[in-house]
């Protein structure tokens, strides 16, 4: 499946795809660092590699192209079909055993293909299995129109009803609100690369907000953490990847680590123009936003 369903890659080209070795190798070097991998497995939408390799996915028992665009929500699992259930049971199973963090992230996002009555059925199923396998659920918030299960965590990036959907059944929030911390945004209309349908993100907007103010009913009790996804349609290089991620990345972990009073942009923009140097010693490839006064190096 791998190798045929990830032959391809937005814009053409070769794709790619990790190895069982590849990624047991990726979690010890984050272990090593103190990191949790945690892997995510997305359906029943985001599954058009699968639903290209394996026709019996497809409710058509026809197998899907190979695709190449960046538009989502348009691939589906055969949510009816028991031979799903048993394909998501083996991808499961063998990412469980490869991986020593509790949780594993069912995804569940953009699936605009898939009926909520099928949809909901769906997210159950396999919220079980990931149980069945000995690990937590993680999932966007669009798993809180199911049932959660027990200690599941919800990640909110897009429907503040969603995030409360789940404190409502007891689960937890992780806060990846698209419209701040979405690292594949565009700093401004002039920023070459990446995209733009979540919002602008300057450097300022991406330090001003506060995660327990972002939605209303998700307090601070209710937040497990932040995450600051950079999705790679546009970026090719880890050239690219700095690009994208810093100054930003600095600020959010600021913000996920610092108590509301002690920040605030007018000192935040002064100690990050500081860092200036620094970031050029470790060759990071970083956005000098207009909005922060870098410090020259003197040396």
């Amino acid at each position: 499946m791998a190798e045929y369903g990830g032959s391809t890659q937005v814009g053409g080209g070769g794709g790619g795809h990790y190895t069982q070795e590849e990624y047991t190798d990726l979690v010890q070097y984050a272990q090593d660092r103190f990191i949790t991998i945690v892997p995510e497995i997305d359906m029943p939408g985001h599954t058009n590699a699968a639903l290209t390799s394996y026709p019996e996915l497809n409710c058509s028992g026809k197998a899907a192209e190979l695709y190449t665009g960046i538009e989502v929500g348009f691939s589906t699992l055969c949510t009816d079909s028991e031979v799903t259930y048993q394909f998501v049971d083996d991808v499961i199973r063998e990412l469980a055993a490869l991986t020593p963090g509790p949780y594993i992230h069912i995804g569940g996002d953009e699936s605009l293909a898939t009926p909520m009555e099928d949809y909901i059925p769906f997210v159950n199923r396999a919220q079980a299995i990931v149980l069945k396998h000995g690990k937590q659920v993680f999932g966007w918030d669009e798993i809180a129109n199911a049932e959660l299960v027990e200690n599941a965590v919800v990640q909110y990036w897009a429907e503040a009803e969603n995030a409360v959907k789940a404190i409502e059944q007891g689960g937890k929030v992780i806060m990846s609100p698209a419209t701040k911390t979405y690292l594949d945004m565009q700093y401004d209309s002039t920023t070459e690369l990446g995209l733009h349908w979540a919002a602008y993100i300057e450097v300022d907007s991406a330090y001003i907000w506060e995660p327990t103010e972002m939605v209303e009913g998700v307090d601070r009790e209710h937040i497990l953490g932040v995450e600051a996804p950079l999705w790679s349609e546009t970026v090719t290089n880890m050239d690219e990847i700095e690009y994208m991620a810093f100054p930003r990345l600095i600020g959010i972990a600021e913000i996920a680590w610092t108590p509301p009073a002690d920040r605030q942009w007018e000192d935040y923009r002064t100690r990050l123009g500081r860092h200036a140097p620094y970031l050029k010693a470790l060759e990071i490839d970083y956005y000098a936003s207009d909005l922060v006064d870098w410090e020259e190096d003197e040396n």
